[in-house]
């Protein structure tokens, strides 16, 4: 792999770029295109997400100044500031879309055979949403309330691995339990979920494909007892509608967290596993949440470089790209960090020439790299 290359060639390598240019071609992303490409923009965007650029300014202004470097990272077009803003506003977002769905695809067959806590044979998922704020009159078509803009993230992670397995992008109007209408449910899998999605007319279509799920009861979900056991019960609906959406039985769970001092009572439609392991399950899925809150962090998707509707989803598909991207190479590297660190060596070393795996598993050179970044963000502020 390392022929002289920079680091961000070697990170670049792990793309199927045969894929991309199928993707590209769908969608017609090249047409009447003379220099800038697509590939171009992923890459200029890319770069932007593993080093925090902050503007398109930001980007044009780095990139630039490392012109001489540009042609052996693979791109091949001049970088201008305008010229990637039009890309981002005109190329169809879907492009990017579809791209991150490969790769995370890839990612998902390499964390097949993860433990992620619990030793389950079934795929386990969890669903939530994550809120990102605009300002209404920069971003108009980002409805939310009267005078406050955002979008909504609404993502399905495979807990194998943290990988998100599907991600839809909205207003922040659109309620959470909306997304049950555009998930496919996959049989024998199991759907941990808040009581936002505490809808039984959806939570029924989950239970006739033959998947499993957990969510948490509201306190007035009208129940009626059929048999108690030990530590759960088999419960029906009374509600006239409710029991009309979902006719089966359900598993209610109460659970007390002496931790917290607060009681929990879970639904589910799942009554073989014991009622710890629900319960765990449950547990497990505050990882989507910290998943919200670590890309949030670590990625450019709280900040946009373009303001219409295309230019968002462009940048959110290609940093989930970028995030999905690094935990590939580092399952095919075998590398012994979590992604946290991983980022923050790519950081400071993307346009060092060499081997990637000196930068990343020489501990008292990532150890060096970290320091040196923390002490120039110190610096900075």
């Amino acid at each position: 792999m390392y022929q002289g290359q920079t680091v961000f060639s070697q990170v670049m390598e792990f793309l199927p770029q045969k894929k991309f240019h199928q993707c590209i071609n769908r969608y017609n992303g090249n047409y009447r295109v003379r220099s800038f490409t697509c590939y171009d923009q992923l890459l200029c965007m890319a770069f932007a997400q593993l080093t925090y650029r902050e503007s398109l300014r930001d980007i044009e202004c780095c990139l630039r100044a490392l012109r001489e470097k540009l042609y052996h990272m693979g791109i091949r077009g001049k970088v201008s500031r305008s010229t990637l803003a039009d890309a981002n506003e005109t190329r169809d977002w879907r492009i990017y879309s579809d791209f991150a769905q490969i790769l995370i695809n890839e990612a998902r067959r390499l964390y097949a055979d993860d433990d992620f806590g619990l030793e389950l044979k079934e795929t386990v998922y969890a669903l939530d949403s994550s809120t990102i704020d605009l300002c209404l009159s920069v971003f108009p078509w980002a409805r939310f309330r009267k005078t406050k803009g955002a979008i909504k993230l609404h993502t399905l992670l495979d807990l194998r691995g943290d990988i998100p397995t599907f991600i839809w992008i909205t207003d922040g109007k659109v309620h959470d339990v909306n997304v049950l209408d555009h998930l496919i449910a996959e049989p024998g899998a199991i759907y941990i979920m808040d009581r936002a999605y505490l809808d039984f007319q959806r939570l029924y279509q989950l239970h006739q494909s033959s998947a499993v799920f957990i969510t948490h009861s509201k306190v007035n979900t009208g129940l009626r007892r059929i048999y108690s056991h030990k530590v759960d019960q088999t419960v029906a609906l009374t509600g006239y509608y409710s029991k009309k959406d979902y006719p089966e039985k359900l598993r209610r769970i109460k659970y007390f967290d002496a931790e917290k001092g607060r009681s929990f009572t879970f639904l589910t439609n799942q009554f073989t596993l014991p009622a710890i392991t629900i319960a765990e399950l449950y547990r497990y899925r505050w990882r989507v949440e910290i998943f919200f809150k670590w890309i949030k962090q670590h990625l450019r998707i709280k900040s946009f470089y373009g303001t219409s509707e295309n230019a968002v989803k462009t940048q959110i598909w290609i940093a989930v790209s970028t995030y999905v991207l690094v935990a590939i190479m580092r399952k095919r590297l075998k590398i012994d960090l979590t992604l946290y660190p991983i980022l923050q060596i790519l950081s400071i070393t993307l346009f060092e020439k060499m081997p990637i795996l000196q930068a990343l598993t020489a501990n008292d050179y990532g150890n060096q790299i970290i320091t040196g970044y923390i002490q120039l963000k110190l610096f900075e502020s």
